[in-house]
């Protein structure tokens, strides 16, 4: 069995941070890395080898078209009193912001053998290998959960089959500028030996 550096995978996800995209620069992705991320995603583990992944990705004036999209569904389906212009905005701007976006799905299958929960997991898993990736390229990356995440119109927007689930919107980007070490709180804190 091939043997890898662990300092160095230590390091990488230890790394890893959520960069949003009002810190991203002008600078685009490069295809081959966003083809990277694709590919590193469809390694993650899955119970009965489903592969539930499905990804969508916007760039160049898809960006702009999801962020008017998101930002009008907000717009039509939130109350007056609940309305935020700040809220519309954000929705409205952020896509545009990333040199790309990748909805996130889960293909249920046909059969439904595997419980729905473990195919959500298993999604996750392939988001955590493109957020590693990300992180390895100098790539800034964040899983969203907001806009048109599990709405009907973002399911509609992607032609997803009544089974299936939109999990989120994955932005990536490269950051403008050294983004700060992360914190996390002891894992003995954490863990219970049985």
């Amino acid at each position: 069995m091939e043997t890898f550096d662990i300092e160095q995978i230590n390091k990488l996800i230890q790394s890893r941070r959520s960069v949003f995209p009002k810190q991203y620069s002008d600078r685009k992705v490069e295809k081959y890395i966003i083809d990277q991320l694709l590919e590193n995603a469809n390694w993650a583990p899955n119970h009965g080898k489903t592969e539930p992944w499905r990804f969508f990705v916007f760039t160049g004036a898809a960006l702009e078209k999801l962020g008017k999209y998101q930002a009008e569904v907000y717009k039509q389906s939130t109350p007056v009193e609940n309305f935020l212009q700040a809220k519309y905005e954000k929705l409205l701007t952020n896509p545009s912001k990333a040199s790309h976006v990748i909805a996130i799905v889960m293909q249920r299958q046909d059969s439904e053998r595997i419980p729905e929960i473990e195919e959500i997991e298993a999604v996750a898993c392939a988001v955590q290998n493109m957020h590693l990736t990300a992180t390895a390229y100098g790539v800034g990356a964040y899983w969203s959960t907001g806009g048109l995440t599990y709405t009907e119109q973002g399911k509609e927007m992607l032609g997803l089959g009544e089974k299936d689930l939109l999990l989120g919107f994955f932005y990536v980007g490269y950051p403008e500028a050294t983004i700060p070490e992360g914190k996390r709180k002891p894992v003995e804190e954490k863990t219970t030996w049985v």
